[in-house]
């Protein structure tokens, strides 16, 4: 046979009739499973043995053949494009329906105090994270430090990660609303408050075409924008595909979510911004379709540790005459590391509560407070403030303050006072010895 697409359509021939006696042709669809299981593009696919002595570009065309065959198409404007669900997407799409929307972790196994911690601290790594994707210069230590100090941003990193951390803590309140061309630029707006280095773009499309993609290494133009005369109609359309479940059109809400990411990289509506908001997008969209779990995911995390990969499916994708799929098939990987670190890190502080309890009822205290003196007695030199605490332990400002009046009476931390109006809290030079009239000392835990 000359050409895999021939091979592709005897293959189909034999599938209707039942018959699978061509080893050649198991041969050719054995690497073609292969290849779509990690959706590689040429730069890969090169590299494989070819079966038959098949040129390797006969072969990569009957891939594509195959691929485009199996395609839904789907389109902004004038801009068409396409995506395939393979076995291996189909396989994390079923996990994900059963596990971010569905029992994971069950509502009952994390009690509410639980669920606001785990909720903050992760708000706080998609934020870092998110902004360290965009140039954000800073250390996760530092930017914590600031969220849960309230601290007033110190640089422009700072303030990147501040606005993205009210940003996404802004989407879980209006999570059931639909997207409108005024509250995409609202977003675009808390998103680069201050942050810009000119701010009248702050909420405001894009008004040029003098706007460019470009490699960081080599300064090579990767993307140039649609026009600025086609924002309108493809703001328009997006906004439609975000608010619209076409009857008859079914489009997974997680393949949905990760296109509605993609596009707004695309069509780059902003003059700064866009990737910001192409993954808070990405976020709301599935509150909105009830993915609960997602609220205490970090996907930008694992994107931050794989940006050339994440770079690398926008460019397969545009490429590859827009096949999404490169995108999809990034954006479910990384959905599926994000819901691991999760699971291990319920793991871990289910084992952490369950030690802290322990510590609870050697010294007399409760639990939040007892968070607090795990954390002295594992980091010795920890300052924190009432506000730190508010925020670590998901409670009022009253009720932090209570607990650290409890633990000074109690002599395990001192005060220092830092202007008139702020103080700060450090253990107490009879801390030790207060700790040692107990039994035992549980392990050191480090707390996130």
């Amino acid at each position: 046979m000359n050409s895999l697409g021939g091979i592709f359509m005897v293959f189909l021939k034999q599938g209707h009739l039942g018959i699978n006696e061509n080893e050649e042709v198991n041969q050719y669809f054995s690497l073609i499973d292969r290849c779509n299981k990690d959706y590689l593009f040429w730069d890969e696919v090169k590299y494989k043995k070819m079966p038959n002595n098949t040129s390797k570009e006969t072969f990569w065309h009957g891939l594509r053949a195959f691929r485009k065959f199996s395609s839904k198409t789907i389109s902004f404007g004038k801009h068409n494009f396409t995506y395939f669900i393979t076995p291996h997407l189909q396989e994390l799409l079923h996990k994900f329906d059963l596990e971010l929307g569905g029992q994971f972790g069950g509502r009952n196994v994390l009690l509410d105090q639980d669920k606001n911690q785990y909720l903050i601290s992760s708000i706080m790594e998609e934020a870092i994270a998110s902004s360290q994707i965009e140039g954000a210069v800073t250390t996760r230590k530092v930017a914590k430090e600031m969220l849960r100090q309230n601290h007033t941003p110190k640089d422009r990193s700072q303030q990147m990660i501040l606005n993205n951390y009210w940003t996404i803590r802004y989407l879980s309140e209006i999570k059931f609303q639909d997207m409108t061309p005024e509250l995409l630029c609202e977003i675009q707006s808390k998103i680069t408050k201050n942050a810009l280095d000119n701010p009248e773009y702050e909420g405001k499309f894009r008004d040029s075409d003098d706007v460019n993609i470009v490699n960081s290494i080599d300064g090579e133009i990767v993307h140039t924008p649609p026009k600025v005369e086609e924002l309108n109609e493809l703001i328009k359309t997006l906004c439609s595909f975000f608010n619209e479940d076409i009857e008859g059109s079914f489009i997974h809400p997680i393949v949905k979510a990760s296109i509605l990411h993609f596009m707004i990289a695309y069509i780059h509506p902003f003059v700064d911004g866009n990737g910001r908001t192409a993954r808070t997008i990405f976020y709301w969209y599935l509150l909105k379709k009830r993915y609960w779990l997602v609220e205490y995911l970090s996907i930008s995390r694992i994107m931050a540790k794989s940006k050339t990969s994440y770079y690398k499916s926008f460019v397969y994708t545009e490429t590859d005459d827009n096949d999404l799929t490169y995108f999809i098939h990034y954006q479910l990987n990384t959905l599926k590391q994000a819901l691991e670190g999760l699971q291990t890190y319920i793991r871990k502080k289910i084992q952490e509560k369950r030690q802290m309890i322990d510590f609870q009822k050697l010294f007399n205290v409760n639990t939040r407070q007892a968070i607090i003196l795990k954390e002295l007695h594992d980091n010795p030199d920890w300052v924190f403030n009432v506000k730190e605490i508010e925020n670590r332990n998901g409670v009022s400002n009253q009720t932090a303050r209570a607990d650290i009046i409890g633990l000074i009476e109690l002599g395990y931390i001192e005060i220092s006072k830092v202007n008139a109006k702020e103080q700060k809290y450090y253990k107490s030079n009879q801390f030790d010895e207060l700790l040692k009239r107990g039994n035992k000392i549980p392990n050191p835990i480090k707390l996130s």
